[in-house]
């Protein structure tokens, strides 16, 4: 994960914490964080980068609505991560 943007790390959280979204749906998410507006420039090739990666894997809902889930992979680095962080942040920041 050290080589993923911040902006993709925060995709990957999102697609972890929630049940097969769609572009849109991180999308909106993303826009909530940020408190700006995500343009699908953006969110798409990085969402294509993580897929590329084999920590995203990508479904299709329908023809026209794609649905991403995180891979084996995903899963263990987002836990690497967390328990990289539990290292360097103080217990009460990390309950």
């Amino acid at each position: 994960m050290h080589d993923l943007t911040g902006f993709q790390r925060d995709l990957l959280y999102i697609i972890a914490g929630l049940d097969e979204p769609h572009g849109l749906a991180l999308k909106a998410e993303l826009e909530e964080y940020y408190d700006s507006e995500v343009h699908h420039g953006r969110l798409y090739p990085n969402l294509d980068t993580l897929v590329e990666k084999g920590l995203v894997e990508k479904g299709h809902a329908d023809k026209r609505t794609n649905i991403y889930a995180l891979t084996d992979r995903g899963r263990r680095e987002i836990d690497a991560r967390r328990e990289w962080e539990a290292r360097y942040l103080p217990s009460e920041l990390t309950a």
